[in-house]
């Protein structure tokens, strides 16, 4: 753990990049810290090795989270990927799922707004990364069923939520 991480551990409240650094030393994930804004590391999901990468536009309080489970969207199955995505994207409250158009990637995507202090807690910073885990292992089935299965958007998701539904 670098020293940078070590300081915000204790607190409650860190700018968003350390206290997510601090999160993934916490949890023995690999993390690098690429600037003072942004970091990237990578954690096992259950279907795949998810890449996470958090990026901070402190003149707007945002920070953005994205989750890439390494699914990339061939040009002869984007109109179905298209179809699912937005099918996927009814079922969620927070973030949603798109297509890259820089290398056609599959990736979560979600936006949080924080207060004028631009912290971040570690509940905060625990649930971004485990919602967009959670998110891409729900999803995941459903993606590969429609992209290597070629299952109909509709019987994908369907299928992923039985699936989903009948683990434990």
């Amino acid at each position: 753990m670098r020293p940078r991480e070590q300081e915000f551990e204790a607190q409650n409240d860190a700018p968003p990049v350390d206290m997510l650094a601090a999160l993934f030393a916490a949890r023995g994930w690999d993390c690098e810290i690429t600037s003072d804004d942004e970091m990237s590391g990578e954690v096992q999901g259950s279907w795949a090795k998810y890449q996470l990468r958090a990026i901070w536009r402190e003149q707007d309080s945002v920070l953005q989270f994205l989750c890439l489970p390494d699914i990339r969207v061939q040009d002869d199955k984007k109109q179905r990927a298209y179809e699912l995505l937005s099918l996927v994207n009814e079922q969620m409250w927070l973030g949603h799922f798109d297509i890259w158009s820089n290398g056609d990637v599959l990736l979560y995507r979600h936006g949080v707004l924080l207060g004028d202090d631009r912290m971040l807690s570690l509940t905060q910073a625990q649930s971004l990364v485990e919602n967009a885990i959670d998110e891409c292992d729900r999803f995941y089935p459903a993606f590969q069923f429609v992209l290597w299965g070629d299952k109909s958007p509709r019987d994908a998701l369907d299928a992923a939520m039985v699936d989903a539904a009948g683990e434990a």
